[in-house]
């Protein structure tokens, strides 16, 4: 179970553990919730550890504060220091440091500092993701804030190098993690298992469909309370397309996909990006540079 998109910390504690109590779930189920740093406090975070939660992803985003401001977050490096301090003292031992590089100012020096000081805290997972731009936000808009690819490449290397150096082993081409606490939820998708998503916008997958629900607020609450379909719109996967997006996704992962689905003739001019290890195709480091590229040759 994932509890995220938006700022689930913000609600009542009380309240997210009774919605987890509505929904069954087996023993030793995954449990997490997104948080932003200044939205938690020991308090808070024993009442999730109580209610069942077990794991929690923190949005630092970057400890360097021009960097924050950038990004426009509200929170300070100080905060989520207090958070990964509450978290323990909740008795949380498997959280998430979630980043974003590429940020307009953001050196490499701020970067690695970054880097530095998330891991000064001894984090059990890290996801780090290159800033996208969303059509119709501010930052859409503001084309000097845009981000740059070479700048954000030369990123991504530095992030490998150092979480690999530190025992955090990629295991998605945005996440790395000490052995043991891979998210299971990510894994999911990555493997191409259903899933169900309850809230605004949120999609599901039941193994041949996906839907996906209206995306405001207050139009779901209406629906919901007039006993509606929730339902924007939808899409069915005949066997080829699931079998393509399914690669397409696990081609991302350490565990790639089988060597039959890159065909010889298909990895000309990609020959850096991959390597074949026991029957399986993998990504090199610049091959996650150009996942994509990769992915469209997959067969």
């Amino acid at each position: 179970m994932f509890f995220g998109g938006g700022t689930p910390s913000l609600i009542a504690p009380e309240l997210l553990g009774s919605i987890l109590d509505a929904i069954p779930r087996s023993p030793g189920a995954e449990v997490t919730v997104e948080c932003n740093p200044d939205t938690v406090s020991r308090a808070s975070l024993s009442t999730y550890s109580a209610a069942g939660v077990n794991r929690l992803s923190f949005g630092v985003q970057s400890m360097r504060p021009n960097v924050l401001r950038s990004l426009g977050r509200a929170h300070d490096p100080a905060a989520v220091e207090r958070a990964v301090d509450a978290a323990r003292s909740a008795g949380f031992d498997s959280w998430n440091a979630d980043l974003i590089y590429g940020g307009a100012g953001e050196t490499l020096d701020d970067w690695r500092r970054t880097l530095d000081g998330v891991l000064a805290l001894d984090p059990p997972h890290v996801s780090a993701y290159a800033l996208t731009i969303e059509p119709g936000t501010p930052l859409a808009g503001d084309t000097s804030r845009h981000p740059d690819d070479d700048d954000q490449a030369d990123k991504y290397v530095i992030a490998d190098e150092v979480l690999s150096w530190a025992g955090r082993e990629w295991y998605e081409v945005s996440n790395w993690a000490l052995p043991g606490h891979e998210c299971r939820h990510n894994q999911l998708y990555w493997s191409g298992d259903a899933y169900r998503g309850i809230g605004c916008a949120a999609h599901s997958f039941d193994g041949s469909r996906r839907w996906w629900n209206v995306r405001t607020p207050d139009r779901y609450v209406a629906l919901v309370e007039a006993g509606a379909s929730v339902e924007a719109a939808g899409e069915s996967l005949d066997h080829d397309a699931r079998r393509v997006e399914q690669l397409s996704l696990a081609i991302r992962t350490r565990h790639g996909v089988p060597a039959a689905a890159l065909p010889s003739e298909e990895r000309r001019g990609v020959e850096e990006l991959v390597a074949e290890r026991d029957g399986r195709i993998v990504l090199t480091r610049k091959g996650r540079l150009l996942a994509n590229e990769v992915a469209l040759r997959l067969r």
